[in-house]
C-alpha cells in the first residue's frame, strides 16, 4: 500500500533514477559475493563458473560504483533515506519474528 502511495506521488523520473541506483548497488555487492565466496568457500560447487573471476568482478563492482557515486548525486538524500527506512522495517521485523 505504502509503496503504490508512493509510486503515484513521486515524478517517475525520481522513481526510475532510485530504482537504478538500487540496481547497481545490487550489480555491485554480486561482484563482490562472487569474489567473497571464491576464498572463503574454494570447494563449494559451481555450476557456472565465471572466467577471469579475479579481473572482472572487481572491474565490474568498480564499474557500477563509479556510476553509482557519480551519475545520481541529486537524489542521495532521498536514497539513503528510504535505505534508512528499510533497515529499520528490516531488522524491526526480524527481531519480532525470529
Amino acid at each position: 500500500v505504502v509503496a503504490a502511495l508512493l509510486a503515484g506521488l513521486i515524478p517517475l523520473s525520481v522513481l526510475g533514477e532510485l530504482v537504478s541506483m538500487g540496481t547497481l548497488l545490487a550489480f555491485a555487492t554480486v561482484c563482490a559475493g562472487v569474489m567473497v565466496l571464491r576464498f572463503t568457500k574454494p570447494d563449494l560447487p559451481r555450476p557456472f563458473r565465471v572466467p577471469l573471476a579475479m579481473l572482472i568482478c572487481p572491474l565490474g563492482a568498480l564499474a557500477c560504483l563509479f556510476l553509482f557515486f557519480q551519475a545520481f548525486q541529486e537524489h542521495w538524500k532521498v536514497f539513503v533515506g528510504w535505505t534508512m527506512i528499510g533497515l529499520v522495517i528490516y531488522f524491526g521485523y526480524g527481531i519480532r519474528h525470529s
